[in-house]
């Protein structure tokens, strides 16, 4: 019996690995297409449910937090501190399977969506958050491009007056251009964005 049970465990775990590939190939497809918070939200759900099944995995914790911050970021409607929560939620069950640079860095863009609610009332309060979420995912994996493109946003929104402005801005987005041309893009599910946006951004930085 006991024996049984093995083989009907291995056969399940093999079934629901099968699967997990198609699941996340579709639903990052309904991510790159998503136009609405309601869009983003139910891709974000899509994920959450993968991450459930699949309960050895970060990586759909993952897309299922960058669902909802991007979803934020783009709709002026949304409750962003009610959003950020859910983020953080989502971040702590990654967390609990792996620490790494990429969660960090969504930490980063967290704390950024909150602040962008009140910059000037949240700042004090979020900018010391932000760095220590720059700090560790540049010790987790100095050659994560993402991180990098973060912080030079932050610091090319900030003024001249403060450290910030284009051109301290521009050596940060060079380096994330320079990561991104370097990085591995085989590996499966790997996170990939930013690359465009930092490119667009160290062009601005030149004009």
């Amino acid at each position: 019996m006991a024996i049984i049970a093995l083989i009907t465990g291995a056969a399940g775990l093999k079934a629901q690995s099968a699967r997990y590939a198609p699941a996340m190939k579709a639903n990052l497809k309904l991510l790159q297409s998503a136009k609405t918070m309601q869009d983003y939200n139910s891709v974000s759900a899509a994920f959450n449910r993968i991450a459930q099944a699949e309960k050895n995995l970060w990586i759909p914790y993952y897309y299922a937090a960058l669902a909802k911050l991007t979803g934020a970021m783009h709709d002026g409607t949304v409750d962003k501190d009610q959003t950020g929560g859910e983020v953080d939620s989502l971040l702590a069950k990654a967390e609990l399977i792996e620490k790494n640079s990429e969660l960090s860095t969504l930490h980063y863009y967290n704390e950024v969506m909150k602040m962008s609610v009140n910059p000037a009332q949240r700042y004090m309060e979020a900018a010391p958050l932000m760095e220590k979420y720059y700090q560790t995912a540049v010790a987790q994996d100095s050659a994560n491009p993402r991180i990098y493109f973060m912080k030079g946003e932050t610091v090319f929104h900030t003024p001249e007056s403060f450290g910030g402005g284009k051109a301290a801005a521009k050596p940060i987005f060079q380096k994330s251009v320079d990561l991104f041309a370097a990085q591995d893009t085989t590996a499966s599910f790997k996170p990939r964005w930013g690359q465009a946006e930092a490119k667009a951004m160290l062009k601005q930085c030149g004009e």
